[in-house]
């Protein structure tokens, strides 16, 4: 294992770090700008770069404005920023110069809201403790709305909301509830809070049912990220004027494919079916493949209704029990869905390709296609693992090509991680009574290899060729996926780590060479006990993909150009390529590439809206499954560690909760964020990222969607009260607001100080 920087090197290291600090005036830095400041370019001293900062930041000589990000201590006392409200009362503001978050207290607040731009005076920094503000004028005030359970008296209503944003409850008038009683879920809208009261006013907005019923808390979850849960009538009312329109001359224009063998592979419940494959044996002994997607933009045109609507949405949401469509179902079930026996319009990417999976010519082009047949994933697996079948012939040899192109992808690069999904069994009222893993097989792979292999193509025909036009120059403003570089530090952490257990991960190299040694790992830890620590944090170096027009390539699938193309009839980006794509192939100017941008920005803004509402209605059935299961013992990995407790993963299925740290009760524990473990004082008694435990399910809180467990575990005994005292304080100080070490959570690096400023308090 390599050595630190001896004492006498780390101090040069220290004045050197200073000096680059001095130097920086009001510019905001992290652990990367000072390397490359200082000349530093060692895993060693980067990592010690990194903890020289944080060093520096705890003794309050610089500020962390956010997590990894510092300043120099000068600021104007007065400047402006956005105002985030806690319900734990650590409200804060995020400053507009620089980024800093800096506390304001309630009594300071003006009770401005989440989101409101405001005017701070910033107090005198004590060295050692955080920054302090008061707001002295709102600025400009945003709409707020809040969601959670009516209370209706006989005089007037409130509001018991379930937001992290507001610790009161909401008043509100009788004559502004809008029809709603008790135990109504609503969604109120802030209407004044006067400064001598306690609570803020309001009126109802909507009602979204009862409490507790399955379509008001699934709404709720909806209208909690800002998505919308129903489709506007108008809208709708446009799309059923829209027309298949697949007339002989639309046919003449495109390349006419009814007649090759085509099929489409999806989940058994879907219904808007965005792509096909098609493949036909050539003379010369080659396979044409067709990656036919549904020709969305044909139908919605630039700047309609339909198309303003699927722009702000910018995606589907799938949820437990339902997907909220990005386009009207008359044309994602309908006209765009690529139903068998039908003829449809597509934009197609068309391969030839040998028999031994090498792509010796491509074109992309519209077409028109005639599905022959349907296919679940578990009848094309079927198809894959007996040889027997519909189109049996067809289907066998996509999947051999298909792993040719896998095996190729692996050995350049691209990144191995394994996906399970949580679904869920729902009856009639939407309650869960039983939870199963979606596990990617063959059938799924397939379907996958050719979508990468079309996004890739499409992708590098823009970003290389420029339309076509055979010669290399600056490339047209264009849609790309991109994937970024993994964190140094979370990867020289994981390098560090896997060495303790005798295996070996790259921190340093080319892409290619850190990714086969990821690879490498996944695959040896497979079946071993530290497979959970090591699998989790490898993922955890990851960064999280975006579009972007500034192509940096994907560093997870290992290709230097890609772009999403395969799924307009959910994913805006992928209309706008369409849309780019044919401006590009019939010879037009590059687009305004800045309001390309802010498309691109909204559209991963969106993406990460959804993603956390697909979670959020993941967990509400995990809650509501495990309700059902209170006083149960089950087996789980620790998934999580934080200050405050210990996240579980459930082995049988998957449900997620928390240990809290007061129910350790054996002794006083300490968070070692180094090595992701809670670790007693004095028994040493040790729980780590990665270990197998056993718990009986506490508690199932339905309103905040969590679940608490207990350990089951001989070394929890009675404690002494001394003991038990200082766990329930410090759980109570380390408030939900702080990070957590969870495998959904890829979090900024954190300070080493964080377990030793809280012990004793």
């Amino acid at each position: 294992m390599a050595k630190r920087l001896t004492k006498k090197n780390f101090e040069r290291l220290t004045a050197q770090v200073k000096e680059f600090i001095a130097q920086q005036a009001n510019a905001i830095f992290n652990y990367k700008n000072v390397a490359q400041g200082i000349g530093a370019k060692s895993p060693i001293s980067i990592g010690d770069i990194v903890v020289i900062l944080e060093n520096l930041a705890y003794e309050g000589e610089i500020v962390e404005v956010t997590p990894g990000r510092y300043k120099s201590l000068r600021r104007s006392n007065v400047t402006t920023g956005t105002f985030v409200r806690r319900s734990n009362g650590k409200n804060s503001v995020i400053t507009d110069d620089d980024g800093e978050q800096i506390m304001v207290a309630e009594r300071n607040s003006m009770h401005a809201f989440n989101g409101d731009k405001v005017r701070i005076s910033v107090a005198a920094r004590t060295p050692g403790l955080e920054a302090e503000a008061e707001v002295i004028e709102i600025i400009e005030k945003q709409e707020q709305t809040f969601i959670g359970t009516l209370k209706v008296d006989k005089y007037f209503g409130y509001l018991l909301t379930d937001s992290k944003f507001l610790a009161t409850d909401i008043f509100i008038p009788r004559n502004k509830l809008k029809g709603g009683v008790t135990g109504d879920k609503a969604i109120v809208r802030i209407t004044e809070w006067p400064d001598d009261s306690k609570n803020p006013k309001g009126e109802v907005i909507d009602i979204l049912g009862k409490a507790g019923e399955n379509n008001a808390e699934i709404h709720a979850i909806l209208a909690e990220f800002g998505l919308p849960y129903r489709y506007p009538e108008n809208v709708d009312k446009a799309a059923q004027k829209i027309g298949a329109g697949i007339t002989p001359d639309e046919i003449a224009k495109r390349i006419d494919m009814r007649d090759v063998t085509t099929f489409t592979i999806d989940p058994k419940d879907a219904k808007d079916f965005d792509d096909a494959l098609s493949i036909r044996k050539l003379k010369n002994g080659n396979y044409e493949i067709g990656v036919h997607i549904a020709d969305v933009t044909h139908y919605v045109k630039p700047e309609s209704l339909l198309d303003r609507e699927a722009e702000k949405r910018a995606t589907s949401v799938y949820l437990v029990d339902r997907v909220v469509p990005m386009l009207p179902e008359h044309l994602s079930n309908g006209i765009c869905s690529l139903r068998p026996n039908e003829e449809k319009l597509t934009f197609s990417c068309i391969f030839e390709m040998t028999p031994a999976g090498k792509v010796v010519d491509s074109k992309i082009a519209r077409t028109v296609i005639k599905s022959d047949r349907r296919f679940t994933y578990e009848e094309a697996q079927d198809i894959i693992e007996t040889g027997e079948g519909d189109f049996k012939e067809e289907v066998l040899t996509l999947d051999r090509l298909a792993k040719i192109l896998r095996k190729k992808r692996y050995e350049n690069g691209s990144v191995d991680f394994d996906r399970t999904e949580v679904r869920f069994d729902i009856d009639e009222n939407g309650h869960p009574t039983h939870v199963y893993f979606k596990e990617s097989k063959d059938a799924n792979k397939l379907i996958e290899e050719f979508m990468l292999l079309a996004n890739q193509t499409v992708a590098e025909y823009i970003g290389k060729v420029n339309g076509g036009k055979g010669k290399r120059k600056k490339a047209k403003a264009f849609v790309y996926r991109v994937h970024d570089m993994p964190d140094p530090v979370k990867l020289e952490d994981l390098s560090r780590l896997s060495r303790t257990f005798g295996y070996r991960v790259k921190s340093q190299g080319s892409s290619k060479e850190v990714n086969n040694s990821l690879n490498r790992l996944l695959r040896d830890v497979k079946g071993k006990g530290e497979e959970n620590l090591l699998s989790t944090l490898a993922l955890r170096c990851m960064a999280k993909a975006k579009y972007t027009t500034e192509n940096i390539g994907h560093y997870g699938l290992g290709f230097d150009y890609y772009t999403h193309f395969t799924s307009p009839i959910r994913r805006y980006p992928d209309m706008m390529v369409h849309r780019l794509l044919e401006r590009y192939l019939d010879g037009g100017r590059s687009v305004n590439i800045n309001k390309l941008e802010d498309q691109c920005k909204h559209s991963s803004d969106m993406e990460q809206l959804a993603a956390n509402a697909e979670r959020a209605s993941i967990k509400y059935k995990q809650v509501e499954y495990m309700n059902d299961r209170l006083g149960e013992v089950y087996e789980g990995v620790i998934s999580g560690v934080t200050e405050w407790g210990l996240y579980v993963e459930l082995d049988e299925n998957k449900c997620e909760g928390l240990v809290p740290i007061r129910d350790l009760t054996d002794d006083y524990y300490d968070f070692d964020e180094k090595n992701y473990c809670l670790i007693g004082r004095r028994k040493n008694n040790r729980y780590q990222l990665g270990d197998k435990v056993k718990v009986k399910v506490a508690r199932a809180n339905m309103e905040r969607k969590q679940l608490d467990f207990a350990l089951v575990d001989e070394r929890q005994q009675r404690p002494d009260e001394d003991d038990m005292g200082r766990n329930v304080s410090v759980a109570q100080a380390l408030h939900s607001g702080k990070k957590t070490y969870q495998s959904s959570n890829i979090s900024g690096h954190k300070k080493e100080h964080t377990s030793k400023r809280y012990r004793g308090k």
